[in-house]
């Protein structure tokens, strides 16, 4: 598939401005982030809350209220190891006083409301992506800050044929951006760092991540325009960035 063919199966045509920026030599496997990279939420996190509460007896509340309070509990969340407590506390704080009207049995439900494939939806640029890479003989792997519950959902999202390992931090121990889940990747990968490639859209946990270990990365920009030569702005851009 050409790049013309990889824009027309839902990748975005690059700038071509892609075309003055270095591009990334001997690239034998490219992993990616998982959640804001390769899926995410179908509709958002607060109408789900706000959904099983009901199924709950806990009615009439604002799913924007409850996405509000969900990214403010996210950005100032500390030490999270994405356990299930873990993931029970988060909820708990989102729903500040409310939470002591919900039944045990709500955070149970919540969480495995994520666990269904059904709740997530791939992005239009990724199964063209790894389409274009694996004809190009180039490795796929996910390495993503996430629990158990992700082998199910790239499964029934028809994802998982394609990539050669998925790597959680939930049980490899470490969360991006240490170095450890990147060693580990680049282990079962067999291969050095210079010949492997990260993106996601994380700054922070995978860019630096990745560059931190030795391994190239890109950050993805699916919000407004890239505006760093170490930023793309949609997984099209990668048939520019890498050299034949």
């Amino acid at each position: 598939m050409d790049d013309r063919g990889l824009a027309s199966l839902g990748g975005r045509v690059h700038s071509p401005a892609l075309s003055t920026l270095k591009k990334i030599p001997d690239i034998r496997a490219v992993t990616f982030d998982a959640g804001g990279t390769l899926i995410a939420p179908r509709v958002s996190v607060g109408h789900v809350y706000a959904e099983v509460a009901a199924r709950h007896g806990v009615n009439n509340l604002s799913p924007d209220r409850l996405n509000q309070r969900f990214g403010d509990v996210w950005k100032a969340k500390a030490d999270f190891d994405y356990s299930q407590e873990a993931w029970f506390g988060l909820v708990r704080k989102t729903f500040a006083e409310k939470a002591d009207h919900l039944p045990v049995p709500f955070f149970h439900d919540v969480y495995q409301q994520f666990a269904h494939p059904e709740v997530w939806t791939v992005f239009a640029d990724v199964l063209p992506a790894f389409d274009w890479l694996a004809s190009r003989d180039i490795r796929l792997a996910v390495i993503s800050n996430w629990d158990e519950r992700l082998h199910a959902i790239l499964a029934g999202l028809k994802l998982r044929k394609y990539l050669e390992i998925v790597l959680v931090s939930r049980e490899v121990g470490f969360n991006k951006p240490s170095s450890v889940i990147y060693e580990e990747a680049l282990r079962k990968l067999g291969l050095p760092p210079e010949s492997v490639l990260h993106v996601g859209d994380s700054r922070a946990e995978d860019l630096e991540g990745a560059r931190g270990a030795g391994l190239h990365g890109l950050e993805l920009v699916r919000s407004g325009r890239p505006t760093r030569d170490d930023q793309i702005g949609a997984l099209s851009d990668l048939s520019g960035r890498l050299a034949p």
